[in-house]
């Protein structure tokens, strides 16, 4: 298979005409990918989305990605196999858009893969098993200047461990289970917060529903933080949708 050029689209407005005297903002974005299966399914995830995604290119094609539109703001890169020529694209990648933003996508990740994606250029790292909504929010967060990657080894970093680098590292979509969660020393009143932290809920939000102040809130998210190694609420609820069972997690009704 050989890399094609990257013809990225400019203007969706005709796909917005429900919205009068509004045009959505986009953003174009490239996906570099071998992968047939994740290829369509990223397609259509964020084909409701600001995330305009060109035609794909290939990570087996040609040596240089020359035909890499310059107007590109985020790069997506499949990393299921070959890690040494996918940290050689990000590499070329980032040389020629250094503007970019440049997320690498796969079912799991080690430790030593993301140090070394790092240095070479790359911005995030991303389970391409998530859920199209957590997928999302990787994305936009990219956008906004974060460094994202998945929860284990923020988590390794954080506690200053490093694991070891035979055993791949990856969040279990199942969901672990409770002794899994366990380890995270997070108290039941954190659990909820969590819960609600998951749905976009506010501090004040919180702070109605579970009856407490909002200052007290701040503190259980500043501990939240600390314990599962995020760095901003945000984070804490992708963190939360990966390993929160789906049911029996506080959910708000008010």
């Amino acid at each position: 298979m050989t890399a094609r050029t990257l013809m990225l689209v400019t203007n969706r407005s005709s796909h917005n005409d429900d919205l009068p005297n509004s045009l959505t903002p986009t953003i174009p974005t490239a996906l570099i990918c071998d992968n047939s299966l994740l290829r369509s399914g990223l397609q259509r995830i964020l084909s409701e989305t600001p995330f305009i995604i060109a035609e794909p290119a290939s990570v087996a094609g040609s040596k240089r990605f020359q035909g890499l539109a310059p107007e590109a703001a985020l790069v997506l890169i499949e990393a299921s196999q070959n890690t040494g020529r996918v940290l050689e694209i990000v590499k070329q990648v980032r040389e020629q858009l250094p503007e970019a933003r440049i997320v690498v996508l796969a079912d799991q990740f080690d430790l030593r893969f993301v140090r070394l994606g790092r240095a070479a250029g790359a911005d995030g790292f991303c389970l391409a098993a998530s859920a199209p909504e957590v997928l999302i929010k990787w994305f936009e967060l990219v956008m906004v200047g974060e460094a994202v990657m998945p929860s284990a080894i923020l988590r390794s970093i954080a506690i200053g461990t490093a694991p070891d680098q035979d055993q791949p590292l990856h969040d279990d979509m199942e969901g672990p289970s409770l002794s899994d969660l366990k380890t995270y020393k997070l108290s039941a009143r954190e659990m909820e917060i969590l819960g609600c932290l998951k749905e976009g809920a506010p501090n004040k939000l919180i702070a109605r529903k579970l009856d407490i102040t909002e200052a007290t809130i701040k503190v259980h998210v500043k501990a939240i933080l600390r314990k599962i190694g995020a760095s901003n609420r945000t984070q804490a609820a992708m963190w939360a949708s990966q390993r929160l069972p789906r049911t029996g997690v506080s959910t708000l009704n008010v």
